[in-house]
C-alpha cells in the first residue's frame, strides 16, 4: 500500500508541473517515476477472449480481410477512411509480427471479388470462404463501431479522437472462431485519467489524431493474438509471394544462416 501511495503521489506531482508550465522538469522525472508508473498502469482499453485450446492449433499462415463498418443502428460514427486505414494497420502489423506468413492483401482482394459484399450477416461465412480458397490456417477480420477525428489542434483539441473496432480470428480447419478482441477508446485529459500518465508524457501533452490511436490498439490486439498462438516473434518462414506462385511451386524463397525462410 505505502509503495503504491508513493506512486501516485509521483503521479500527482507530475500533474502538477505539467499544470504549471514545468515540462522539462516533468519530463526529467519520468526516468525516475516511468517504470513504477508502468506497473501499475490500468489498461481497459483492450479487451480479448481466446478458446482454451488456442495454443495447440498450428497456424502458419493467415490472411487480413479488410475490416467492414458495424451496422448502422451499432455504428457511432466514422470518418471517411477510418475503416480501411484500420485494415492497413491491421495488415501491417502481422506482417511485422513474424512467426506465420501474411497472404499478400492483392491476392485477399482477387479473392473477395468473387464473394458477395461483406456484411456484418455474413462476415464470418466470408472470413470461412477466404481461408479456404487463399490456403490459409487462420484470417483475421473484424468490424469498425467509432473512428471520429480529432477537432482542433495538437494542443488545443475541441473534442479528442476516439476508435472502437472488433477484430475475430477463425482457425480455417475447424471453423471456430478462436480469438476475439474489442478496442474502444477515447483520448482523456491527463486530469480525467490519471492512470494514462505514461501515454500523456510520451505524446508530450498533445492530443492524438485518431489514426494514432487505431494503431495502438491494433499492435496491442496483434500482440495479443500472438502470444496467445505461442508464436515466435520477427520469425518469417519465407517470403510472401503471390497465392498464383504460391499454388504453382513458384514462389521465390531467401536463405540466411538460419537456413531457408
Amino acid at each position: 500500500m505505502k509503495h503504491a501511495h508513493r506512486i501516485f503521489l509521483a503521479a500527482v506531482a507530475m500533474a502538477a508541473l505539467l499544470a504549471w508550465g514545468c515540462l522539462p522538469v516533468a519530463t526529467d522525472m519520468v526516468q525516475g517515476a516511468g517504470d513504477e508508473l508502468s506497473k501499475i498502469k490500468l489498461n481497459n482499453d483492450l479487451k480479448t477472449h481466446s478458446v482454451r485450446g488456442i495454443k495447440t492449433i498450428t497456424i502458419d499462415r493467415i490472411a487480413v480481410m479488410p475490416l467492414i463498418e458495424a451496422a448502422p443502428d451499432k455504428a457511432e460514427g466514422i470518418a471517411a477512411g477510418g475503416t480501411d486505414a484500420i485494415t492497413a494497420q491491421l495488415y501491417s502489423q502481422s506482417a511485422l509480427s513474424g512467426g506465420w506468413e501474411v497472404v499478400p492483401q492483392d491476392d485477399v482482394l482477387a479473392a473477395m471479388q468473387k464473394f458477395p459484399p461483406s456484411t456484418p450477416s455474413n462476415l464470418d461465412d466470408n472470413a470461412l470462404r477466404l481461408g479456404h480458397d487463399v490456403s490459409a490456417d487462420g484470417v483475421l477480420y473484424g468490424v469498425v463501431a467509432r473512428y471520429q477525428e480529432r477537432v482542433g489542434a495538437d494542443y488545443a483539441a475541441d473534442k479528442p479522437a476516439s476508435v472502437n473496432f472488433s477484430l475475430k480470428f477463425v482457425d480455417v480447419k475447424s471453423q471456430q472462431v478462436v480469438w476475439t478482441a474489442n478496442f474502444s477508446k477515447t483520448q482523456r485529459a491527463l486530469s480525467e485519467n490519471m492512470f494514462d500518465f505514461a501515454n500523456f508524457v510520451q505524446r508530450s501533452g498533445r492530443w492524438i489524431r485518431a489514426n494514432e490511436l487505431s494503431r495502438e490498439g491494433v499492435e496491442e490486439a496483434v500482440a495479443d493474438l500472438h502470444g496467445d498462438l505461442n508464436l515466435q516473434k520477427n520469425v518469417k518462414h519465407f517470403e510472401t509471394g503471390s497465392y498464383g506462385q504460391l499454388k504453382s511451386g513458384g514462389q521465390r524463397f531467401n536463405t540466411g544462416s538460419s537456413g531457408i525462410y
